[in-house]
């Protein structure tokens, strides 16, 4: 893998939750993902549009300790890391990513196609007022009095909405061809961490055309009959061999 990617200016990295897993980030569908936690309504249903308009609340207690909290408690993993060096050294055109955390930007990474949004995005629903993710956690401490995270905007008070991309909800367009366009011009495909069966998002694979394609998941996905290079090991792991030694 090292010379195929080390020879590329064309490379692009195609990720999911299993990115983030060895940051501490719980991922959805393992033994111990978000799906297999007990909670009073499905996990799927409260990342729902329609449970977010019908249950705020709620969906706020779940988004609060299940989703963001985590993420801004992760640090980057050598995967993170890796993929940063890589880009700053000339390689790596792109991140394409499901993930909404954050960590690939703080681990260094510039060009990032976040497909399904970020927690560090939020807007109200009303004006538009953008607020950071800091700035919802402090809000969200309300919670416990029952007061919902609202537009401090004056003359507003609307409900704020991460921007991450709930089901229900159609992929930002732009993101989705900007990261398009990444794939299909790459020389080099890595797909890591994720089981490819979220669409539209897991679709986009379909669209590379070039002359490597590696896969680097612990559990099988469909495209790995067509991968050229195949790893089953933790991702940190193989990525991270291509950090210098001092830093892994």
């Amino acid at each position: 893998m090292h010379k195929a990617v080390l020879g590329s200016g064309r490379v692009v990295f195609f990720g999911g939750a299993g990115v983030s897993t060895e940051s501490g980030i719980p991922d959805f569908r393992s033994q111990d993902g978000l799906y297999q936690q007990k909670f009073a309504w499905p996990p799927e249903e409260m990342l729902s549009r329609s449970f977010f308009d019908a249950h705020p609340e709620e969906f706020y207690r779940f988004h609060q300790e299940k989703v963001l909290l985590p993420a801004l408690a992760a640090v980057p993993n050598a995967a993170h890391r890796a993929l940063a060096q890589l880009e700053a050294d000339g390689h790596l055109s792109a991140v394409v990513t499901q993930n909404i955390d954050g960590l690939h930007q703080k681990a260094g990474s510039q060009t990032v196609w976040e497909l399904h949004g970020s927690i560090h995005r939020n807007s109200c629903t009303s004006c538009g007022a953008a607020y950071n993710a800091e700035e919802l956690l402090q809000l969200l401490d309300l919670l416990e009095q029952g007061d919902l995270p609202l537009c401090t905007r004056a003359g507003c008070g609307a409900l704020i909405k991460p921007d991450v991309v709930l089901y229900e909800e159609p992929l930002n367009s732009a993101i989705l061809e900007a990261a398009a366009d990444a794939v299909r011009h790459a020389e080099v495909l890595i797909i890591g961490g994720t089981s490819l069966v979220v669409n539209p998002a897991a679709s986009l694979v379909n669209l590379f055309r070039g002359d490597c394609l590696v896969v680097i998941n612990k559990g099988e996905t469909w495209r790995d009959s067509a991968a050229d290079l195949l790893f089953r090991e933790n991702i940190g792991e193989v990525l991270g061999s291509f950090l210098p030694s001092k830093t892994k």
